[in-house]
């Protein structure tokens, strides 16, 4: 069975993957007035001494986020808890924090061996909504801000993508060719093209080409030798391409990348989530009316800007009631993988309150290289 990637190529719908839930791995301490509203959606890495940690998102009263870090424990290699160390990144900078939101939310972190880094994508909340921004670090506890990210004006959008709220950022591990051919790192994004974020009544401007007003998976790059003669040159990125749209009911509303692609031997695995059901309120408030799922996709090896296959329904839902009942009900939301003992895990947000966990197991061998 086969479907079709926004420039018209053909997109398998077998993705050898599944998920298998091992339990929640960490809920809000009573006694942090930090994790008031929740511990959520975190990312993840190994530090200088190859111990793994968590790097949730942490919610204060208000909706007043911050990165926190934790130690996860596991038994008989199973993640099962985690040993809290304290926050790494609070909403200090000025583009971090408006008179009415502020935050740094929902990281993702990819270990970049070309550079030595660990690289932080963030959503810095500021006075203009959701932003994506920089931070980099090489031991998961200090942090340096870059700031916030810059696209490169590119004529044939006809539009400049920095004006656009934007979520869901990470980066690819490695380098991988860019358009141009140039070996490149990286970066996967979600703009938003509806401007009501910012001032009320202003409606949707899509780029030029665009038709689908929903919110999708785009990729832009930045050339390794500029990044590695001033690592600054991360946050601005250009030749911009659409990689994905929904497809699919369970992701009818919008999706967006979860955490870093993992090289497979079929391409990139990139687990995604999907939202389906009606958005009530508006963009600074709740939305209770929806419905997050985690499903998958296979970039290929050679441009990750082309899909060549997705699942067709999702590998993980929100069964459980500590997916169904929280901050915003019914959502997964798949945010790091780390291998621990030979086996992928995949720590995901549960209802926007606590963190889950599960396994990501092959459903059929390899294909031989």
């Amino acid at each position: 069975m086969t479907t079709t990637d926004p420039a018209g190529r053909a997109v398998s719908t077998a993705v050898p993957w599944t998920l298998v839930r091992c339990g929640t791995v960490m809920v809000p301490d009573p006694g942090d007035p930090m994790e008031a509203e929740g511990v959520l959606n975190p990312a993840s890495g190994r530090d200088p001494d190859g111990r793994l940690f968590l790097l949730p998102r942490l919610v204060a009263a208000g909706n007043v986020s911050r990165v926190g870090l934790a130690e996860v424990e596991t038994t008989d290699g199973v993640p099962t808890g985690v040993r809290r160390e304290g926050v790494v990144l609070a909403p200090d900078a000025g583009f971090e924090r408006g008179l009415a939101n502020a935050g740094t939310e929902d990281p993702r972190v990819t270990w970049i061996p070309a550079l030595g880094r660990h690289v932080m994508t963030y959503v810095a909340y500021g006075p203009l909504g959701p932003r994506l921004a920089l931070a980099i670090s090489r031991d998961l506890r200090h942090w340096e801000r870059l700031g916030p990210l810059l696209l490169d004006y590119q004529p044939d959008l006809d539009t400049d993508l920095n004006l656009f709220p934007n979520k869901d950022a990470v980066f690819f591990p490695e380098p991988v060719p860019a358009p141009d051919g140039v070996p490149s790192f990286a970066l996967l994004h979600r703009p938003m093209w509806d401007l009501g974020w910012i001032r009320d009544g202003e409606g949707e401007h899509l780029p030029a080409g665009v038709t689908d007003p929903r919110p999708g998976i785009w990729i832009s790059y930045v050339p390794v030798d500029e990044v590695q003669q001033d690592l600054r040159h991360l946050v601005r990125l250009g030749q911009h391409r659409l990689v994905a749209m929904s497809e699919y009911a369970w992701e009818s509303l919008k999706i967006g990348a979860g955490p870093a692609p993992i090289r497979t031997p079929e391409g990139w695995l990139l687990l995604h989530h999907g939202v389906s059901g009606h958005i009530d309120g508006s963009a600074f408030t709740p939305q209770q009316g929806v419905r997050y799922a985690a499903g998958a996709m296979i970039l290929d090896a050679d441009d990750p800007s082309r899909v060549l296959a997705r699942t067709t329904e999702p590998l993980l839902t929100p069964d459980t009631d500590d997916e169904r009942s929280g901050t915003v009900p019914n959502v997964v939301f798949p945010t790091a993988i780390e291998q621990i003992d030979g086996t992928l895990y995949v720590f995901y947000g549960m209802a926007d309150a606590r963190i889950g966990v599960a396994r990501l197991d092959r459903t059929a061998p390899a294909p031989t290289v």
